[in-house]
Protein backbone atom coordinates (compact mmCIF):
# COMPACT_ATOMS: atom_id res chain seq x y z
CA UNK A 1 0.00 0.00 0.00
CA UNK A 2 1.50 3.34 -1.01
CA UNK A 3 0.97 6.45 1.10
CA UNK A 4 0.55 9.76 -0.66
CA UNK A 5 2.57 12.73 0.57
CA UNK A 6 -0.33 14.52 2.27
CA UNK A 7 1.72 16.62 4.67
CA UNK A 8 3.02 15.93 8.17
CA UNK A 9 -0.34 15.53 9.89
CA UNK A 10 -1.85 13.49 7.06
CA UNK A 11 1.12 11.10 6.97
CA UNK A 12 1.16 10.76 10.75
CA UNK A 13 -2.57 9.98 10.80
CA UNK A 14 -2.32 7.45 7.96
CA UNK A 15 0.61 5.62 9.56
CA UNK A 16 -1.09 5.61 12.96
CA UNK A 17 -4.32 4.17 11.53
CA UNK A 18 -2.51 1.32 9.81
CA UNK A 19 -0.35 0.49 12.81
CA UNK A 20 -3.35 0.55 15.16
CA UNK A 21 -5.29 -1.70 12.78
CA UNK A 22 -2.38 -4.11 12.63
CA UNK A 23 -2.17 -4.23 16.42
CA UNK A 24 -5.84 -5.26 16.55
CA UNK A 25 -5.63 -7.83 13.76
CA UNK A 26 -2.13 -9.26 14.23
CA UNK A 27 -1.54 -10.34 17.84
CA UNK A 28 1.94 -11.07 19.14
CA UNK A 29 1.59 -14.80 18.48
CA UNK A 30 1.83 -14.09 14.74
CA UNK A 31 5.41 -14.55 13.62
CA UNK A 32 7.13 -11.65 11.81
CA UNK A 33 7.45 -13.60 8.58
CA UNK A 34 4.33 -15.72 8.36
CA UNK A 35 0.92 -16.68 9.61
CA UNK A 36 -0.33 -19.40 11.87
CA UNK A 37 -1.44 -22.46 9.93
CA UNK A 38 -3.95 -25.21 10.49
CA UNK A 39 -3.46 -28.50 8.72
CA UNK A 40 -0.66 -27.08 6.61
CA UNK A 41 -2.76 -24.19 5.24
CA UNK A 42 -3.27 -20.52 6.08
CA UNK A 43 -6.72 -19.61 7.31
CA UNK A 44 -8.59 -16.57 6.00
CA UNK A 45 -8.32 -14.93 9.39
CA UNK A 46 -4.57 -15.45 9.49
CA UNK A 47 -4.22 -14.21 5.93
CA UNK A 48 -6.09 -11.03 6.86
CA UNK A 49 -3.91 -10.54 9.91
CA UNK A 50 -0.76 -11.03 7.89
CA UNK A 51 -1.92 -8.62 5.19
CA UNK A 52 -2.72 -5.99 7.82
CA UNK A 53 0.64 -6.50 9.47
CA UNK A 54 2.54 -6.18 6.19
CA UNK A 55 0.63 -3.01 5.24
CA UNK A 56 1.39 -1.49 8.66
CA UNK A 57 5.09 -2.35 8.41
CA UNK A 58 5.29 -0.78 4.94
CA UNK A 59 3.55 2.35 6.25
CA UNK A 60 6.24 2.81 8.89
CA UNK A 61 8.93 3.20 6.22
CA UNK A 62 7.73 6.66 5.12
CA UNK A 63 9.85 9.64 6.04
CA UNK A 64 9.02 10.80 9.59
CA UNK A 65 6.28 13.42 9.68
CA UNK A 66 8.13 15.52 12.25
CA UNK A 67 10.92 17.64 10.82
CA UNK A 68 14.22 16.77 12.53
CA UNK A 69 16.26 19.07 14.69
CA UNK A 70 19.81 18.97 13.27
CA UNK A 71 22.35 18.90 16.09
CA UNK A 72 25.84 20.36 15.62
CA UNK A 73 28.31 17.56 16.47
CA UNK A 74 31.99 17.44 15.60
CA UNK A 75 34.19 14.36 15.98
CA UNK A 76 37.49 14.59 17.83
CA UNK A 77 39.42 14.94 14.55
CA UNK A 78 37.25 17.87 13.47
CA UNK A 79 35.02 15.87 11.12
CA UNK A 80 31.35 16.99 11.19
CA UNK A 81 28.82 14.29 12.10
CA UNK A 82 25.27 14.57 10.76
CA UNK A 83 22.99 14.09 13.78
CA UNK A 84 19.21 14.54 13.88
CA UNK A 85 16.80 14.52 16.79
CA UNK A 86 13.04 14.12 17.06
CA UNK A 87 10.52 13.66 19.83
CA UNK A 88 9.92 15.35 23.19
CA UNK A 89 13.01 16.90 24.75
CA UNK A 90 12.17 15.34 28.12
CA UNK A 91 11.59 11.82 26.77
CA UNK A 92 13.95 8.95 27.56
CA UNK A 93 16.65 9.28 24.88
CA UNK A 94 17.30 6.54 22.35
CA UNK A 95 20.44 6.72 20.21
CA UNK A 96 20.40 4.74 16.96
CA UNK A 97 23.57 3.67 15.09
CA UNK A 98 23.03 2.27 11.59
CA UNK A 99 24.96 -0.45 9.82
CA UNK A 100 27.35 -0.86 6.91
CA UNK A 101 26.38 0.92 3.67
CA UNK A 102 23.23 2.36 5.27
CA UNK A 103 22.25 5.73 6.76
CA UNK A 104 20.07 7.00 9.58
CA UNK A 105 17.01 6.50 7.32
CA UNK A 106 17.15 2.77 8.01
CA UNK A 107 15.58 3.59 11.40
CA UNK A 108 12.44 5.22 9.91
CA UNK A 109 10.17 2.52 11.33
CA UNK A 110 11.56 3.09 14.82
CA UNK A 111 11.52 6.90 14.55
CA UNK A 112 7.91 6.93 13.34
CA UNK A 113 6.78 4.91 16.35
CA UNK A 114 9.11 5.83 19.19
CA UNK A 115 9.51 9.59 18.68
CA UNK A 116 5.94 10.08 19.93
CA UNK A 117 7.14 9.37 23.47
CA UNK A 118 10.94 9.27 23.38
CA UNK A 119 13.72 11.66 22.41
CA UNK A 120 15.14 9.88 19.37
CA UNK A 121 18.69 10.65 18.16
CA UNK A 122 19.97 9.23 14.86
CA UNK A 123 23.22 9.95 13.08
CA UNK A 124 25.06 9.01 9.90
CA UNK A 125 28.24 7.06 10.51
CA UNK A 126 31.45 8.35 8.95
CA UNK A 127 31.48 7.95 5.18
CA UNK A 128 27.74 7.23 5.13
CA UNK A 129 24.73 9.45 4.50
CA UNK A 130 25.56 13.10 5.14
CA UNK A 131 28.65 12.52 7.28
CA UNK A 132 31.90 12.89 5.30
CA UNK A 133 34.71 10.34 5.57
CA UNK A 134 37.24 12.78 7.00
CA UNK A 135 40.91 11.96 7.34
CA UNK A 136 40.88 9.51 10.27
CA UNK A 137 41.65 5.85 9.52
CA UNK A 138 38.71 3.69 8.42
CA UNK A 139 38.58 1.58 11.57
CA UNK A 140 36.16 0.50 14.29
CA UNK A 141 38.22 2.63 16.70
CA UNK A 142 37.35 5.72 14.62
CA UNK A 143 33.66 4.82 14.64
CA UNK A 144 33.84 4.22 18.41
CA UNK A 145 35.30 7.68 18.96
CA UNK A 146 32.60 9.20 16.73
CA UNK A 147 29.90 7.53 18.83
CA UNK A 148 31.54 8.86 21.96
CA UNK A 149 31.47 12.38 20.50
CA UNK A 150 27.77 12.00 19.61
CA UNK A 151 26.89 10.75 23.09
CA UNK A 152 28.85 13.53 24.81
CA UNK A 153 27.09 16.13 22.67
CA UNK A 154 23.54 14.77 22.88
CA UNK A 155 23.07 12.66 26.03
CA UNK A 156 23.18 14.08 29.55
CA UNK A 157 24.45 11.85 32.38
CA UNK A 158 21.24 12.83 34.17
CA UNK A 159 19.19 11.13 31.44
CA UNK A 160 21.20 8.24 29.96
CA UNK A 161 20.13 6.66 26.68
CA UNK A 162 19.14 3.30 25.29
CA UNK A 163 21.92 2.78 22.74
CA UNK A 164 20.83 0.70 19.75
CA UNK A 165 23.26 -0.52 17.08
CA UNK A 166 22.44 -2.54 13.96
CA UNK A 167 25.10 -4.59 12.11
CA UNK A 168 28.21 -2.36 11.89
CA UNK A 169 26.36 -0.08 14.33
CA UNK A 170 26.38 -2.88 16.91
CA UNK A 171 30.10 -3.34 16.29
CA UNK A 172 30.50 0.40 16.87
CA UNK A 173 28.75 0.05 20.24
CA UNK A 174 31.10 -2.75 21.28
CA UNK A 175 34.16 -0.84 20.05
CA UNK A 176 33.00 2.22 22.00
CA UNK A 177 32.57 0.17 25.18
CA UNK A 178 36.10 -1.19 24.71
CA UNK A 179 37.74 2.22 24.11
CA UNK A 180 35.61 4.27 26.51
CA UNK A 181 34.47 1.85 29.25
CA UNK A 182 34.17 4.65 31.81
CA UNK A 183 31.52 6.33 29.61
CA UNK A 184 29.24 3.30 29.35
CA UNK A 185 27.38 3.80 32.67
CA UNK A 186 27.51 7.58 32.24
CA UNK A 187 25.68 7.76 28.91
CA UNK A 188 24.03 4.34 28.74
CA UNK A 189 20.81 3.24 30.41
CA UNK A 190 20.74 0.03 28.35
CA UNK A 191 22.02 -1.30 25.04
CA UNK A 192 20.61 -3.32 22.17
CA UNK A 193 22.80 -5.20 19.68
CA UNK A 194 20.87 -6.04 16.52
CA UNK A 195 22.03 -8.36 13.72
CA UNK A 196 25.70 -7.96 14.55
CA UNK A 197 28.86 -9.78 15.57
CA UNK A 198 31.81 -9.39 17.91
CA UNK A 199 34.33 -11.70 16.23
CA UNK A 200 34.86 -14.34 13.50
CA UNK A 201 32.74 -12.36 11.04
CA UNK A 202 34.00 -14.15 7.92
CA UNK A 203 34.42 -17.52 9.61
CA UNK A 204 30.70 -17.72 10.39
CA UNK A 205 29.22 -16.25 7.24
CA UNK A 206 25.96 -17.56 5.84
CA UNK A 207 25.75 -16.10 2.32
CA UNK A 208 27.93 -18.82 0.82
CA UNK A 209 28.67 -22.12 2.60
CA UNK A 210 32.40 -22.01 2.16
CA UNK A 211 34.48 -20.35 4.93
CA UNK A 212 37.58 -21.92 6.52
CA UNK A 213 37.24 -25.30 4.76
CA UNK A 214 38.06 -23.77 1.35
CA UNK A 215 41.69 -22.70 0.75
CA UNK A 216 41.87 -18.91 0.44
CA UNK A 217 38.22 -18.45 1.42
CA UNK A 218 38.90 -15.87 4.14
CA UNK A 219 41.16 -13.85 1.84
CA UNK A 220 38.44 -13.98 -0.81
CA UNK A 221 35.87 -12.79 1.72
CA UNK A 222 38.07 -9.86 2.79
CA UNK A 223 38.58 -8.88 -0.83
CA UNK A 224 34.83 -9.04 -1.52
CA UNK A 225 33.99 -6.86 1.51
CA UNK A 226 36.58 -4.28 0.50
CA UNK A 227 35.79 -4.19 -3.22
CA UNK A 228 34.71 -0.67 -4.32
CA UNK A 229 31.91 -2.02 -6.54
CA UNK A 230 28.53 -0.37 -7.04
CA UNK A 231 25.69 -2.07 -5.15
CA UNK A 232 23.55 -1.55 -8.25
CA UNK A 233 25.44 -4.48 -9.80
CA UNK A 234 23.66 -6.83 -7.37
CA UNK A 235 20.21 -7.60 -8.82
CA UNK A 236 17.12 -7.19 -6.64
CA UNK A 237 16.72 -10.94 -6.10
CA UNK A 238 20.38 -11.19 -5.04
CA UNK A 239 20.05 -8.24 -2.66
CA UNK A 240 16.93 -9.83 -1.16
CA UNK A 241 18.66 -13.19 -0.68
CA UNK A 242 21.78 -11.71 0.93
CA UNK A 243 20.22 -9.15 3.23
CA UNK A 244 16.63 -10.08 4.05
CA UNK A 245 14.36 -12.95 4.94
CA UNK A 246 12.10 -14.66 2.43
CA UNK A 247 8.96 -12.99 3.82
CA UNK A 248 10.21 -9.40 3.57
CA UNK A 249 7.71 -7.23 1.70
CA UNK A 250 8.51 -5.74 -1.69
CA UNK A 251 8.44 -2.27 -0.11
CA UNK A 252 10.93 -3.32 2.57
CA UNK A 253 13.33 -4.74 -0.02
CA UNK A 254 13.06 -1.63 -2.21
CA UNK A 255 13.54 0.66 0.82
CA UNK A 256 16.70 -1.10 1.97
CA UNK A 257 18.11 -1.40 -1.54
CA UNK A 258 17.62 2.32 -2.14
CA UNK A 259 19.55 3.15 1.03
CA UNK A 260 22.43 0.79 0.25
CA UNK A 261 22.66 1.95 -3.37
CA UNK A 262 23.07 5.53 -2.12
CA UNK A 263 26.29 4.65 -0.26
CA UNK A 264 29.35 5.47 -2.40
CA UNK A 265 31.12 2.28 -3.50
CA UNK A 266 34.50 3.52 -2.31
CA UNK A 267 33.18 4.23 1.19
CA UNK A 268 31.41 0.89 1.40
CA UNK A 269 34.66 -0.85 0.46
CA UNK A 270 36.71 1.06 3.06
CA UNK A 271 34.40 0.16 5.91
CA UNK A 272 33.95 -3.39 4.65
CA UNK A 273 37.70 -3.84 4.96
CA UNK A 274 37.59 -2.37 8.48
CA UNK A 275 35.12 -5.05 9.60
CA UNK A 276 36.80 -8.04 7.95
CA UNK A 277 39.13 -8.83 10.88
CA UNK A 278 36.83 -8.32 13.81
CA UNK A 279 37.57 -8.94 17.49
CA UNK A 280 35.39 -6.95 19.88
CA UNK A 281 34.94 -9.39 22.74
CA UNK A 282 36.63 -6.91 25.08
CA UNK A 283 33.88 -4.44 24.24
CA UNK A 284 31.21 -6.94 25.21
CA UNK A 285 32.90 -7.45 28.55
CA UNK A 286 32.92 -3.65 29.08
CA UNK A 287 29.26 -3.19 28.17
CA UNK A 288 28.19 -2.77 31.78
CA UNK A 289 24.51 -1.93 31.22
CA UNK A 290 21.55 -4.27 30.61
CA UNK A 291 21.94 -5.47 27.03
CA UNK A 292 19.54 -7.23 24.68
CA UNK A 293 20.84 -9.15 21.66
CA UNK A 294 18.49 -9.51 18.68
CA UNK A 295 18.91 -11.59 15.51
CA UNK A 296 16.77 -13.02 12.73
CA UNK A 297 16.91 -16.77 12.26
CA UNK A 298 17.38 -16.23 8.49
CA UNK A 299 20.22 -13.70 8.84
CA UNK A 300 22.91 -14.70 6.33
CA UNK A 301 25.34 -11.83 6.94
CA UNK A 302 25.59 -12.23 10.74
CA UNK A 303 23.94 -15.61 11.42
CA UNK A 304 22.47 -16.44 14.85
CA UNK A 305 25.69 -18.12 15.98
CA UNK A 306 27.14 -14.63 16.44
CA UNK A 307 24.23 -13.48 18.60
CA UNK A 308 24.47 -16.61 20.75
CA UNK A 309 28.21 -16.11 21.30
CA UNK A 310 27.67 -12.49 22.30
CA UNK A 311 24.82 -13.46 24.58
CA UNK A 312 27.02 -16.03 26.30
CA UNK A 313 29.69 -13.42 27.06
CA UNK A 314 27.04 -11.01 28.38
CA UNK A 315 25.49 -13.80 30.44
CA UNK A 316 28.85 -14.49 32.04
CA UNK A 317 29.26 -10.80 32.95
CA UNK A 318 25.70 -10.65 34.29
CA UNK A 319 24.62 -8.00 31.75
CA UNK A 320 22.47 -10.03 29.37
CA UNK A 321 18.92 -8.72 29.45
CA UNK A 322 17.49 -10.95 26.70
CA UNK A 323 18.48 -12.95 23.64
CA UNK A 324 15.74 -12.53 21.01
CA UNK A 325 15.68 -14.71 17.88
CA UNK A 326 13.02 -13.67 15.36
CA UNK A 327 11.75 -16.48 13.16
CA UNK A 328 11.97 -16.09 9.37
CA UNK A 329 13.64 -12.65 9.58
CA UNK A 330 16.86 -11.75 7.77
CA UNK A 331 19.66 -9.28 8.45
CA UNK A 332 17.57 -6.08 8.21
CA UNK A 333 15.71 -6.70 11.46
CA UNK A 334 14.74 -3.05 12.18
CA UNK A 335 12.95 -2.94 8.82
CA UNK A 336 11.64 -6.51 8.67
CA UNK A 337 10.37 -6.79 12.28
CA UNK A 338 9.70 -3.22 13.46
CA UNK A 339 7.00 -4.09 16.00
CA UNK A 340 9.24 -6.56 17.85
CA UNK A 341 12.23 -4.20 17.77
CA UNK A 342 10.19 -1.23 18.98
CA UNK A 343 8.61 -3.25 21.78
CA UNK A 344 12.01 -4.36 23.08
CA UNK A 345 13.39 -0.81 22.94
CA UNK A 346 10.39 0.43 24.94
CA UNK A 347 11.03 -2.30 27.49
CA UNK A 348 14.67 -1.30 27.84
CA UNK A 349 13.73 2.37 28.14
CA UNK A 350 11.48 1.49 31.08
CA UNK A 351 14.24 -0.26 33.08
Amino acid sequence: MALRNTGAEGRRSAVRSLVDASARLAPARLLPGGAQTQGGGITRTDAARLAARRAAMDALLVEPAEDPRVLPVTADDGNPVHVVERGPADGVPIVFIHGWACSNRVWNAQVNELSREHRVVCYDQRGHGRTPSGTAPASLDTLADDLDAVLRATVSPDAPAVIVGHSMGGMTVNAWASRHPEQVPVHGRAAMLVSTAADRLLNDFGVLPFPERLPGALALGRAAMGAPLSAVLLPEWGFHYVTMGGHATAAQVAFCREIVNACPARNRGRWGTAMSDLDLRAGLESLTVPTTVVVGTDDRLTPPVHARRMAEVLRETGRLERLVELAEVGHMVPVEAPFEVDAEIRRLAAL
